[in-house]
């Protein structure tokens, strides 16, 4: 089978070699020119644990390959995956669907013979009809359906989150359509992986309740984490508590400084403006968007109050940038709203993250400092502050830490550690809701 993802990005290039590990014969497509050479030389752009391994795998077994070529890889497509960006637009935070469109022009120009064309991308309710009527309006004689599949994709998982999913999900008008798309994910009959058949509209709304319901949970905890701050409660044995109910489930339950990365800020405001769109109140949705961005003021009035009521003139000693472990996105990290306020109060700030510096230096402050080494990040510092749960920050020499810093305070707003252990080891310990 033949597929052709358009888009070259993490989506694309994930789900692209995947599909050539299951036995398509894949194109990647993008046009930017640069990328696509940079791939053929087996140069991955972004980090991702696994996928430089199987890019080069698949692509010396010659299932894998990479175009800027529209009208030879849609040609020749049994399946064509739109995987372009989605990113939220200028003043109203909905979804920027030009890149989908512009995808359906190019693709209805080069199609031939019957081919399915599949929205990956994350969409709002209501695009693949749309993009059918671009391809329609474009191309008259053009045989074709229209077809959803939204990825479920965690960055720093995504290959075993592709190869094990907890389940598909396809939106799907025709039985040829569903037939296809059954012929490709084929292989994960093997370990009876749910296919969820629907109509479009169901599968694109799936993904956005998925995102939304997963980014409640967490500023849901993150809310309880301030009323145990006050009450002189431990929110992990809160969520502890809660999670061991089958009901509700321990993932996500885990208190910190807010969600980031490149869905759910950007999905939770696009399922509130198409809510909008439709007459239809969206206030849980709303009020997590308010609660995650009031929880990122929270933890820069906690490391403020940790140092004594000032920041001014304090060294303050990062570790971990990007929005989770495990990836080198940046995109809406925690750590692009609390840093600078900080800084603006006249922090010094010295930074470490093992993947993330290149892109830190494009999005933060420039008179911030990046370390290579740990110790050499917390040397003379007035305190540490744990933003990213890097597993090479989970067993730090606590002694050695103690002993290369110049104050004794720990903030971690990842609640790593626990705190009597820190007080043992000399430090004054915040953690969140603890």
């Amino acid at each position: 089978m033949n597929v052709t993802m358009i888009g070259a990005g993490y989506v694309g290039l994930v789900s692209g070699a995947c599909f050539a590990e299951f036995g398509a014969q894949v194109t990647c497509l993008d046009v930017d020119e640069k990328r696509i050479a940079a791939l053929s030389r087996g140069e991955i752009p972004i980090y991702e644990p696994g996928l430089t391994d199987l890019v080069v795998k698949n692509q010396a077994a010659g299932s894998l390959h990479f175009s800027t070529d529209f009208a030879q890889a849609v040609g020749s497509a049994d399946l064509i995956f739109i995987a372009v960006g989605t990113p939220s637009r200028r003043g109203d935070g909905h979804a920027d669907l030009s890149y989908v469109f512009a995808a359906a022009r190019e693709i209805a120009k080069h199609l031939s013979g019957y081919t399915v064309i599949v929205d990956k991308s994350t969409v709002p309710v209501g695009t693949a009809r749309q993009v059918a009527r671009i391809v329609g309006e474009e191309n008259p004689e053009a045989d074709f359906d229209v077809a959803s599949n939204p990825e479920f994709l965690r960055e720093g998982a995504a290959i075993s989150d592709f190869m094990r999913p907890d389940r598909v999900v396809l939106g799907v008008e025709s039985e040829r359509a569903e037939q296809r798309l059954r012929e490709l994910y084929r292989p994960l009959n093997l370990i009876e992986t749910p296919l969820v058949i629907t109509n479009l509209e169901s599968a694109e709304l799936t993904k956005y309740a998925a995102n939304a319901f997963l980014a409640t949970k967490i500023s849901f905890i993150n809310e309880v984490s301030a009323l145990c701050e006050a009450v002189d409660a431990d929110v992990h044995a809160v969520a502890r508590g809660m999670g061991l109910d089958g009901r509700i489930g321990r993932k996500f339950l885990h208190a910190g400084p807010g969600y980031g990365g490149s869905c759910f800020p950007k999905d939770t405001l696009a399922l509130v403006r198409t809510a909008q769109e439709n007459s239809v109140s969206c206030r849980i949705v709303e009020a997590v968007v308010e609660v995650n961005a009031a929880q990122r003021a929270r933890m820069v009035h906690k490391i403020r109050r940790a140092l004594g009521g000032s920041e001014s003139g304090k060294t303050i000693a990062v570790l971990g940038l990007t929005f989770k472990p495990e990836t080198d996105d940046m995109r809406d990290a925690p750590a692009l709203a609390i840093l600078p306020p900080l800084i603006e109060k006249g922090a010094v700030i010295r930074a470490h993250d093992p993947q993330g510096e290149d892109e830190a230096r494009k999005l933060l402050p420039t008179q911030m400092t990046y370390c290579d080494e740990i110790y050499q990040t917390v040397a003379e510092a007035d305190a540490v502050v744990m933003m990213t749960e890097w597993n090479c920050y989970r067993g730090l020499d606590l002694h050695r830490l103690r002993e290369a810093m110049a104050g004794d305070v720990f903030v971690d707003l990842r609640n790593v550690y626990e705190p009597a252990q820190m007080q043992a080891a000399g430090f004054q310990y915040f953690g969140v809701g603890r």
